[in-house]
């Protein structure tokens, strides 16, 4: 069994659960942990989990309990929130974690205008809390999730880490760069070593239901309308999931050297597709026709999103490489089986 044991938060999440997958595969001992909020449906959620082998009814809040899917307790599961600071420093004084990956957020850029303080106490408390449990439980690699929605109204393309990022258009965009902002303090003044990765519009099976492909797929195959922001002048940089994990899976293995153990990824496909392209591969691939409601650009939006991942591909070799056409495919395939 490999000595790294790795918690995984957000493990009912979409990014989270196929992490977890991808980890125990490897041969790595995971906990996963979730609060299972309602933002959005959670028999999504708990769909996810079952099909990790942790199953809905033997869930109890603050309790772990053992995967039915994997050997040795590989992977074990706990219903906690991170804003809990005693009963997650309870969790880390009974485990011996040696790295974290840090994927629970209070996700979604046009909720956050409606809900600003689930922001702060997940994304904000919540990150604090891991910080502090890092520096006083000697964590050999804190991996977490930012984003690209840190670029905010930044003009130039394609980013790159360098770029400035003062200027973010939401709220959720705030939280995420000040994680990067904190991650930094904890990583000059302690030593902590810390790796914040920003994703581009992740998509793939077992997807967000909030999000664009899978909003677009749900509307096409019910035939109902689509809602088009900006009149379909956007441009994202759609991620294949599978091209996510890959990427998780050489970094949390690989500490940062500098001087200061701190750094910053961006994890894109780089090539940004029109959202009027997008909704025909869509097309193609389910043989229906989009019904489109053409509307005028959401607060907090930004038109487009482009990844420069050279430095990641410097110092790991590595970039994502999945075409939208087979990540759809791909995609429609569980959507169907799924649904």
């Amino acid at each position: 069994m490999n000595k790294m044991k790795i918690l995984v938060t957000g493990a009912a999440g979409f990014i989270g659960y196929h992490a977890v997958n991808a980890l125990t595969e490897e041969g790595f001992q995971v906990i996963g942990l979730d609060n299972i909020n309602a933002y959005y449906d959670v028999n999504l959620k708990y769909a996810r989990l079952s099909d990790a082998g942790i199953s809905k009814n033997d869930i109890k809040h603050g309790e772990l309990i053992s995967s039915t899917k994997t050997k040795n307790n590989l992977y074990r599961f706990i219903q906690l929130d991170i804003a809990d600071r005693v009963a997650l420093t309870d969790l880390f004084e009974k485990e011996n974690f040696t790295h974290i990956l840090h994927l629970a957020a209070q996700a979604g850029v046009r909720y956050s205008i409606e809900n600003p303080y689930t922001y702060i106490d997940s994304n904000v408390v919540g990150f604090e809390n891991l910080l502090e449990i890092c520096r006083n439980f000697s964590i050999k690699h804190f991996v977490y999730a930012s984003s690209s929605s840190v670029y905010g109204l930044n003009a130039s393309i394609p980013y790159k880490e360098t770029d400035m990022t003062e200027s973010p258009a939401s709220l959720y965009a705030a939280t995420k760069k000040a994680n990067e902002l904190m991650a930094h303090v904890y990583s000059h003044l302690f030593s902590v070593p810390t790796t914040g990765i920003r994703f581009f519009t992740v998509y793939g099976p077992w997807g967000r239901p909030d999000m664009a492909p899978s909003l677009f797929m749900n509307a096409i195959m019910n035939e109902q309308p689509i809602r088009v922001f900006n009149h379909g002048n956007m441009q994202r940089d759609f991620t294949f999931i599978d091209d996510i994990v890959k990427g998780i899976l050489k970094i949390i293995p690989s500490p940062p050297s500098n001087n200061i153990p701190y750094e910053i990824y961006n994890m894109g496909n780089s090539h940004p597709v029109e959202l009027m392209d997008f909704i025909q591969i869509m097309e193609n691939t389910t043989g229906k026709k989009a019904l489109l409601s053409m509307e005028d650009m959401q607060p907090g939006d930004v038109r487009i999103t482009y990844a420069d991942t050279t430095h990641l591909e410097h110092d790991f070799d590595y970039k994502p490489f999945t075409s939208i056409e087979t990540g759809i495919q791909k995609y429609y395939e569980w959507f169907v089986s799924y649904n």
